[in-house]
């Protein structure tokens, strides 16, 4: 199964041109972010790094600004220091 999450993974890679993808929240996206969850500690933790990005990547968040660095607050409650996000949703 692990094999299969991880192929399917990379066709989406080869199949949708990065332009083309939803913008990620954080530097690392979602799907290498799963990918390499998957590949390093397994499928199971693949799939909890899949279900933690579903519910925390998404339009539902707040960026504000403590002590001159920006934080991001999910919908979930969960908080982001500046350093983990990515420059598309800073520059916004």
């Amino acid at each position: 199964m692990k094999s299969i999450v991880l192929i399917f993974i990379k066709i989406y890679w080869l199949l949708v041109p990065e332009n083309r993808r939803r913008k990620c929240l954080f530097k690392k996206s979602c799907s290498h972010y799963v990918y390499e969850q998957t590949e390093t500690k397994g499928l199971k933790a693949g799939l909890r790094a899949l279900h933690f990005r579903v519910r925390n990547c998404n339009k539902h968040y707040q960026i504000i600004e403590v002590n001159g660095e920006k934080i991001l607050i999910t919908k979930t409650n969960k908080v982001y220091p500046e350093k983990e996000l990515s420059e598309y949703i800073l520059k916004k």
